[in-house]
């Protein structure tokens, strides 16, 4: 995917609160993103940020609600 100047300049932040242990579902106990998004961050453009995000509130609010 292309990614333009401006897209660059504003990367949205990894979400990375340096806990990283994975569960037995093999997803991060700090940021709540799987093995796969978190290998697959650094070459993801804004878009797929984004939903990586969305992806990791969406685990996260499941398994707060849980405990």
């Amino acid at each position: 995917m292309a990614t333009s100047a401006t897209d660059n300049a504003q990367r949205v932040a990894s979400p990375c609160v340096r806990k990283c242990t994975l569960d037995q579902d093999n997803v991060c106990v700090g940021c709540y993103r799987n093995i796969e998004e978190i290998c697959s961050w650094g070459a993801a453009d804004n878009a797929r940020r984004r939903d990586i995000l969305q992806q990791a509130a969406v685990r996260r609010d499941g398994k707060t609600r849980r405990a």
